[in-house]
């Protein structure tokens, strides 16, 4: 992690938050990783503090996700009721919803043709178009 602490330190900044032992835990746990990370934060709460003897507040880990995610080093996954997923994996790409499982899996942005989008409202204009298609056994 210590090669990695200037960055998350430089992350946390840009972010408007202090660098704290917690918080750098938060970005040691998402962005130590090979493979893209989907989340909710109360599964991230449970995973971070596990074992370990430093609790980390779940105030904590929202303030610093919703941080990340207004900074852009998280994007937000609306899945149903509401329900709040973040993945670390920032790019335009798709996802597969298992309904029964409550997991995420990606599915790359040229796998999914679309041949007619909607207008948006006057004044708008389209940002991102991602999908989410709903699986289950």
């Amino acid at each position: 992690m210590e090669k990695n602490l200037k960055i998350y330190t430089e992350k946390l900044r840009s972010s408007n938050l202090r660098p704290t032992k917690q918080r750098l835990k938060i970005c040691q746990f998402l962005f130590d990783r090979e493979k893209t990370f989907h989340f909710t934060v109360e599964a991230l709460n449970k995973k971070i503090n596990k074992n370990g003897a430093s609790k980390v507040s779940l105030a904590t880990i929202y303030n610093t996700v919703e941080a990340f995610t207004s900074a852009g080093y998280l994007k937000e996954i609306l899945t149903n009721k509401n329900k709040s997923y973040y993945d670390t994996n920032i790019k335009s790409h798709h996802h597969f919803y298992d309904e029964i499982s409550k997991e995420l899996t990606d599915i790359h942005y040229s796998q999914i043709k679309l041949s007619k989008v909607p207008t948006p409202p006057k004044g708008k204009k389209i940002k991102n178009l991602e999908v989410v298609i709903r699986i289950q056994k």
